[in-house]
């Protein structure tokens, strides 16, 4: 199946995995989001970029997505933040766009047939040449694309905390800031003996990109941490959590992705509209954990705990950005669960 549309930002081609987000808004957000690697997105949004780009809004050091598609971009983006246009933004990081399309009716398949590879291109291809494209595009090392590649430090007057770095978005790393952690952020391949020398209040596990299975090398060092440090995580953490604890994971059809996902909060008996982006979840809860949260939509897992290995895990982001914030609450309930003295260096 194919669409006659317009490229625009890079005009290239590009090869990924083709997803959809339903936010209205936090596109720039969205754009940045490491856990985007290796994807090409659909906005089921019509238009696109009507406010802009703002350089204070990343979630990371550039452009993480593969290609872009939407209805209509923007040409003239109005707001008193703005610092340059989508089409700018787009080029300046070199990912190619796509519009001029019926993204709803795009999303319609995605959603019936499930995730799939794409090509967004200006020429024409033979069925071999997509068959051969398509071969040739692989995401299995897409969290190594997005981790930190050294040890670094952001100094507070709180918790002593760890990050495992999967590809963490900055406002994660903001809010435990805004907490006054004293934060070490651990490259994703960082061997547990290490991490035990830093002195670690807690271990936070990062969101991050791709299929966990593919990660059995942290899944071993995740074996050799639980239990003698206390572990919080969202999203990918979340999975790779379950698997080292003996649990199981599965991809969903085709993901969750948007910012208006209600989940309940089974401790609190609330529910919560929540910012989602993942395309795998946990499917066989470990013997030593509970679930804490489900997702209204599907019923599928979206919060585990272990009170005897102080273990809090959630599958969303509540750090919002793009999104509600309503789930920041939970940063507290991690730093509890750290214990310690709040002031404690």
């Amino acid at each position: 199946m194919s669409f006659d549309g317009k490229i625009f930002g890079s005009l290239n081609e590009t090869v990924g995995e083709l997803v959809f987000n339903t936010g209205m808004t936090g596109y720039e957000e969205l754009l940045t989001d490491p856990s985007y690697y290796g994807q090409i997105v659909v906005m089921t949004y019509p238009m696109i970029g009507n406010y802009g780009i703002n350089l204070d809004d990343m979630e990371s050091d550039g452009i993480k997505l593969k290609g872009f598609i939407v209805k209509e971009d923007a040409k003239l983006p109005n707001n008193f933040r703005c610092e340059m246009s989508l089409e700018g933004f787009l080029q300046q990081y070199n990912i190619v766009a796509f519009k001029g399309i019926d993204t709803r009716h795009l999303t319609k398949i995605v959603r019936e047939q499930g995730t799939m590879k794409a090509i967004i291109t200006h020429c024409e291809l033979t069925a071999e040449e997509i068959k051969e494209k398509f071969d040739g595009f692989s995401n299995i090392n897409a969290v190594s694309g997005v981790s930190t590649k050294n040890i670094y430090q952001i100094e507070g007057n709180g918790k002593t905390i760890g990050i495992l770095d999967f590809g963490i978005k900055t406002n994660i790393i903001r809010n435990f800031k805004k907490r006054n952690c004293n934060i070490t952020v651990f490259p994703w391949n960082t061997k547990a003996e290490e991490i035990f020398q830093y002195n670690l209040k807690g271990l936070f596990l990062s969101n991050g990109p791709g299929d966990p299975k593919d990660l059995p090398e942290v899944i071993e060092e995740l074996k050799k941490i639980i239990g003698k440090i206390p572990i919080a995580a969202i999203c990918l953490g979340q999975q790779l959590l379950a698997l080292a604890l003996g649990g199981d994971t599965e991809k969903l059809k085709y993901g969750h992705r948007g910012c208006n996902h209600p989940v309940k909060d089974l401790e609190r008996n609330k529910i919560y509209i929540t910012s989602q982006n993942h395309g795998y979840v946990v499917s066989k809860v470990p013997d030593s954990m509970e679930v804490t949260h489900i997702n209204l939509n599907d019923n599928s897992i979206e919060g585990i705990k272990s009170e005897k290995l102080k273990i809090k895990s959630v599958q969303y982001h509540p750090e919002g950005c793009p999104g509600p914030q309503d789930s920041e609450y939970l940063f507290d309930t991690f730093l509890e669960l750290f214990g310690g003295e709040q002031n404690e260096k």
